[in-house]
């Protein structure tokens, strides 16, 4: 008998409409190979959905804020019901950048310099500390969002207009521009999965590169790298996911430049989409989307 499984989707975040396409694919294609799906969002009547449905699994089909930054995995490990993906720690450490990075830097994996602005301070001083630390121009990011939501990439002309637009925020990463390609690596529990390289038109791989068909983003697969340095650069992703103590599926983005890998981050829920990147790399694999959904479970049954 196939198993019941509770898909988290929606919620409040700037991701919700991505989480949303996320959760109903997956529920499609669950449905279509015969599993009891029942779709909720992560709101008070959560607690009675998983009371009715009695789910044995849940899968958590979140993206951003409160979704896959530990927040909802420490409401689930309450339910001791098994959850797909990292657990509420390494996602909690993932989603933030300034502590991820960190880690990446004391285990010796290359990432672009930062420093960290508070928007209790002045920017006149900034331009000063950024042209000593990193020059321009550099990436202006909040340091808990996903899919590059508030993403910039800056110029001394246009920062402090970037940063009048995000005082949401009570602090931002402001990193180094890293030229180069862009290159997506996606990690299965111990096996290094595949790799994406990713020629946007845009001026980078932002949100709308990401989620509209309309940005016409190239999907290269396979990637033009040696097999040396494809070697590498998923050693690399595998190291960071294994660092973060992450568990099922991660995707870890990378630039290449000089011959150099750089880490930007790691996604501890990369999406499910019809765009998405970890299902194409499964594919090119030979790892139906239904395999890959399959395994996200049966992975998220064992112990964390």
């Amino acid at each position: 008998m196939k198993k019941k499984i509770l898909i988290l989707s929606g919620g409040i975040s700037k991701e919700r409409l991505i989480s949303l396409d996320t959760g109903l694919q997956v529920a499609n294609e669950l449905k279509k190979n015969g599993y009891k799906v029942k779709i909720s969002e992560p709101d008070n009547n959560l607690a009675k959905n998983i009371n009715l449905f009695k789910p044995n699994i849940v899968f958590n089909a979140l993206h951003g804020q409160f979704g896959e930054d530990g927040y909802i995995q420490t409401i689930l490990e309450g339910f001791k019901i098994p959850y797909t993906h990292s657990g509420a720690i390494p996602s909690s450490i993932a989603m933030d950048k300034e502590i991820s990075k960190k880690i990446f830097i004391s285990n010796k994996i290359l990432t672009p310099k930062h420093i960290i602005y508070s928007f209790n301070k002045k920017t006149s001083g900034l331009i000063k500390v950024i042209d000593k630390k990193l020059k321009f121009p550099v990436v202006v990011k909040p340091i808990n969002e996903g899919s590059s939501v508030n993403v910039f990439i800056c110029t001394k002309k246009n920062i402090s207009k970037v940063l009048a637009s995000i005082k949401i925020y009570k602090q931002i990463m402001i990193e180094e521009f890293i030229a180069g390609r862009e290159i997506q690596v996606a990690i299965m529990g111990k096996k290094k999965l595949g790799a994406i390289e990713l020629k946007p038109k845009r001026k980078f791989y932002d949100y709308k590169a990401k989620y509209n068909a309309k940005a016409k983003t190239q999907h290269i697969i396979p990637v033009e790298l040696s097999k040396s340095k494809l070697n590498e650069i998923m050693s690399i992703a595998l190291k960071a996911h294994d660092v973060i103590g992450c568990k099922g599926v991660t995707r870890s983005d990378f630039k290449f430049h000089k011959n150099k890998f750089y880490l930007l981050e790691i996604n501890t829920q990369p999406g499910m989409t019809k765009l998405s990147l970890v299902p194409e790399i499964a594919a090119y694999n030979k790892i139906s989307f239904i395999k890959l959904i399959e395994w996200i479970l049966k992975d998220a049954s064992t112990k964390r």
